[in-house]
């Protein structure tokens, strides 16, 4: 849905907007408009995904959402890391494929026998995911150096 609205005429002033308000403005669209616009659809899909989370737990918690922007900022990273595209969907397809690989690399690190034997444990869990993080930022400089080793 997202990627075909963002197609539209709307979308497309939503994303120049984004980009360049100032520019925007200067091709005529109303960017207060699509300011507000953008929150209420920003602020719809969080309200969706928290109702949902909460119908699926069967109750509410003041701290379940403790976390979330490491996700999602971590998600971003690798996927586009991974998969870099400038196309709408590619950017859509890459954040659902870096936030899937990011939940299995933490499955793997909390249940992996090396890391609890080196004294990792469940409670390590943010220290884990910070250096899960770095990495991510650093892949593109990893990929860089291993592609002029093996070039040359």
């Amino acid at each position: 849905f997202l990627d075909w609205f963002f197609a539209t005429e709307i979308g497309l002033s939503m994303r120049a907007t984004g980009v360049n308000a100032r520019m925007a403005r200067a091709q005529g669209v109303n960017t207060s408009r699509i300011l507000l616009l953008g929150m209420a659809i920003s602020n719809a899909f969080i309200a969706l995904a928290g109702a949902l989370f909460v119908q699926t737990q069967g109750g509410a918690d003041i701290s379940i959402g403790i976390g979330t922007i490491v996700v999602g900022l971590a998600a971003v990273i690798i996927g586009e890391t991974l998969i870099p595209g400038k196309r709408f969907i590619i950017i859509t397809l890459a954040v659902i494929v870096g936030a899937v690989l990011y939940r299995a690399f933490i499955a793997l690190a909390l249940g992996s026998d090396t890391l609890q034997h080196m004294g990792f444990g469940p409670q390590d869990l943010n220290l884990v995911t910070a250096i899960l993080v770095v990495l991510a930022l650093r892949l593109p400089a990893i990929k860089g150096y291993f592609k002029r080793k093996f070039k040359a």
